[in-house]
């Protein structure tokens, strides 16, 4: 039996080929395309490419080409049905039995698809040539909408006294016409209406570019008439699981990281009059996790950006806190907050292409940065307030999926609360920083105070070993020129003694002519002294505890970097920042 093409081209739409090949081979992003080791041939240099707004790969050594079908059922051994159920549930969609059901689906698919296919078609072509709606074309020109626009995006009117229904009632039945939402019952007079009569109707598509679904919005103010309507929900439109402009801007992804998400239907329409395509619209109701979901499978950058006033601000949050739980290390979401009463319809036909860009450059903030600082505003300093607030920030943290990005979304969330309350957190932390703390490399570490850091008595006590083993150091040279130190003094103290090492056939501690202050120092505070006082030991064992102690300084390399970076990511969230950090503990795990 054969799969219906509108099934196949649904999931073709919802899944990019890098995403799917990207599951069994490790991608790299070059120009427009991606390139890898073949999954087909054994290679040393990367002869496989993805192109996804081709929808295909291409493998050079074997010649092997194809879409996300032919790639699952060559590498994974698979039928062609095996590969087309795998990848509907990759793509989240129900599969496809053959059963009565599906078969009926599919034949109020097309019913559907047809009324609205026919319905759009008409209402656009009455829009730009039917005269009696040149002030509705007016209109759209003083809302700097030309043709072109009006056409890419087909766009139409629908007239009070419409005549589509007259002209089509004929082809359709009318509970095929009911099922579409495109129009109800008048109960007074016992008749069928169009429910976007006197509107300007935006056709919303699935995937594929079929419309599926219409916003539509008065031209004329009228109290008793809300501003803008979506259709309702269907069998085949759900409002939480489909975004405006959506077809046209995923096929961008190849060439852009971000995606623009807005609120109406006007803020696309004229971002893209204005050169930026990258952008959706959400459609009237909440922010959706499905809808973040959806959007995470084409791009790896989402800003946000609602109108500027209260109820826009407040759809933020809303958004921010349905979104959070979304987040994945490869993966951003952010907020732009446009000026109080712009939105970016109005702000973009100001300001420009360019001007909208750069602001959004400069203003945008993270999506946990967001969070903190909204709820920031809301508390005081008394114990109470600030145990609410630190309550709701772990409540939201908690929600996150990936714990990866819980554990560092959380841990900047407590950082942050923790510069507000400065006297707790000294207390909380003071013996740990004393014994552990992370040294700045730039920075002069030893203290008159003759308070040292965990890793500076490491330091000491290896140059005392190697003060008192000089020549068992030099006939070992090789072990020790790697090894790391973070105090500048001490490090200036080690390449000293290794220089001498190099050029003396015989090294006593008079050859160095060390400072006796610094030999003081060493002699004092090396901790390793009291754990040689009552052994007698020799070279062996003296050869042993200087490797020891050269090992846990490069690891306290391993582990500075590490921390470096953990606080990088809590900020930044890169893919590339997040594999450096997986790629570096490994190396610690396996040291």
């Amino acid at each position: 039996m054969k799969y219906p093409k509108e099934y196949l081209d649904e999931i073709k739409s919802r899944l990019k080929v890098s995403t799917v090949v990207s599951k069994s081979v490790e991608l790299k992003k070059r120009g427009k395309e991606y390139v890898g080791l073949s999954p087909f041939k054994n290679e040393k240099t990367p002869s496989f490419t993805v192109n996804d707004e081709k929808e295909f790969y291409h493998c050079f050594a074997t010649a092997e080409h194809g879409n996300i079908f032919d790639f699952v059922m060559k590498t994974q051994n698979l039928k062609f049905g095996e590969a087309v159920r795998y990848l509907a549930n990759v793509a989240g969609m129900q599969p496809y039995m053959f059963s009565k059901q599906d078969e009926e689906r599919e034949k109020k698919w097309k019913e559907y698809s047809s009324i609205y296919s026919r319905y759009v078609d008409y209402y656009h072509n009455e829009l730009l040539k039917n005269e009696a709606h040149s002030s509705v074309r007016e209109y759209l020109k003083n809302r700097s909408l030309g043709k072109e626009i009006v056409q890419k995006f087909k766009i139409g009117f629908v007239d009070y006294n419409s005549t589509f229904l007259e002209k089509y009632k004929n082809e359709f039945n009318e509970n095929s016409l009911m099922e579409t939402g495109l129009f109800y019952i008048d109960d007074k007079k016992n008749k069928l209406v169009e429910r976007f009569r006197n509107r300007i109707i935006f056709p919303i598509n699935n995937l594929s570019g079929q419309p599926i679904a219409l916003g539509g919005r008065i031209i004329e103010k009228k109290d008793y008439l809300a501003k803008y309507i979506n259709s309702p929900e269907t069998y085949f439109f759900k409002k939480g699981s489909n975004l405006y402009n959506l077809d046209i801007a995923r096929k961008l992804s190849n060439k852009l990281e971000n995606i623009y998400l807005v609120e109406g239907y006007m803020d696309v329409v004229s971002l893209n009059k204005n050169d930026i395509e990258n952008v959706v619209a959400n459609l009237g109701t909440s922010l959706t996790d499905r809808q973040i979901s959806i959007l995470n499978q084409f791009y790896n950058d989402i800003v946000i950006c609602f109108d500027g006033d209260e109820s826009g601000y407040k759809a933020a949050l809303r958004a921010a806190e349905n979104s959070i739980k979304e987040l994945k290390p490869e993966k951003q979401i952010s907020f732009l907050f446009l000026p109080e009463n712009e939105d970016p319809d109005s702000f973009v036909n100001k300001k420009g292409k360019n001007e909208f860009l750069e602001f959004s450059k400069n203003s945008k903030l993270s999506i946990h940065q967001f969070i903190f600082n909204h709820y920031k505003k809301q508390t005081s300093n008394d114990p109470s307030s600030l145990a609410i607030f630190e309550k709701k920030l772990k409540s939201i943290a908690n929600t996150i999926k990936d714990e990866y990005i819980k554990k560092y979304v959380l841990e900047y969330f407590l950082e942050k609360i923790s510069e507000l309350t400065p006297l707790q957190s000294f207390r909380k932390n003071s013996n740990y920083i004393k014994k552990t703390k992370s040294l700045d490399l730039t920075k002069k570490h030893y203290k008159e105070s003759k308070q040292f850091s965990g890793v500076e008595l490491k330091e000491l006590s290896l140059l005392y070993l190697i003060i008192n083993n000089l020549n068992l150091v030099k006939e070992n040279l090789n072990l020790f020129e790697d090894a790391k130190f973070f105090s500048d003094e001490n490090k200036k103290i080690y390449e000293h003694i290794i220089d001498k090492a190099k050029a003396l056939d015989e090294l006593s501690l008079d050859d160095l002519n060390l400072d006796n202050q610094l030999i003081t120092k060493i002699n004092r505070f090396a901790s390793i002294k009291h754990i040689l006082a009552n052994k007698a030991g020799d070279d062996f064992e003296a050869l042993e505890i200087l490797e020891d102690l050269k090992r846990d300084l490069n690891n306290y390399d391993l582990v500075f970097r590490i921390q470096e970076l953990e606080s990088r990511f809590s900020k930044d969230f890169s893919e590339e920042t997040f594999n450096e950090l997986k790629e570096l503990k490994k190396r610690q795990n396996i040291n």
